[in-house]
């Protein structure tokens, strides 16, 4: 089974010695037992599509991590408003380790929306505090949103969150998914 060499556990060679002894090791653990994750991609897909589950979820919220493995933060645009600047928006950059899937094309181009958590009464956009400019976290807007801070992970933005405050940014970015190499989903929610 060593790279190159061929498989005899598994007749089909990807052309990556590591993608094909982890199949082949994914193939005989299947064998032996049910071998799924308590949170997983699949899990999350099984319990969105999950009939009997009666329930309200739309959303598998997900990381993507680059061919460097480093997690992928997207960004983008928004208008802060208030009530002294209705006629004179500002710009408010928001951004986002977790993503929704909105469109894939044929070509793994997709569009993903950021998902942020809205404000956790008065602690702000993190949980942490307010984001460091003396703000609640919350465009007026309503969208919630997590202001451009510099968290250094997606644990730093989701950590002591609470998931009904997990909420769709109306912001999309178009990525090419090809340019991934791994993705972690978080467990099916339902989201406006």
């Amino acid at each position: 089974m060593s790279c190159g060499k061929g498989n005899h556990h598994h007749p089909i060679s990807s052309g990556n010695c590591v993608c094909d002894v982890v199949r082949a090791i994914a193939d005989a653990q299947n064998e032996v037992e049910e071998n799924v994750c308590d949170v997983s991609c699949e899990r999350s897909i099984e319990s969105l599509l999950d009939p009997a589950a009666a329930n309200d979820l739309n959303t598998v919220p997900f990381i993507l991590y680059g061919k460097d493995l480093n997690p992928f933060k997207g960004f983008g645009i928004d208008f802060k408003r208030t009530k002294h600047n209705l006629h004179d928006p500002e710009f408010e950059c928001i951004e986002s380790y977790i993503f929704r899937v909105k469109t894939v094309d044929d070509d793994c181009c997709a569009v993903l929306e950021l998902l942020a958590f809205a404000d956790d009464g008065g602690r702000g956009d993190s949980g942490r505090g307010d984001s460091g400019r003396g703000d609640s976290g919350r465009s007026e807007s309503g969208r919630g949103g997590h202001r451009h801070r510099d968290d250094d992970s997606p644990c730093d933005q989701i950590d002591q969150q609470k998931l009904e405050n997990l909420v769709a940014t109306g912001i999309c970015i178009t990525v090419d998914l090809s340019c991934f190499c791994a993705i972690t989903c978080l467990p099916a929610v339902s989201l406006p």
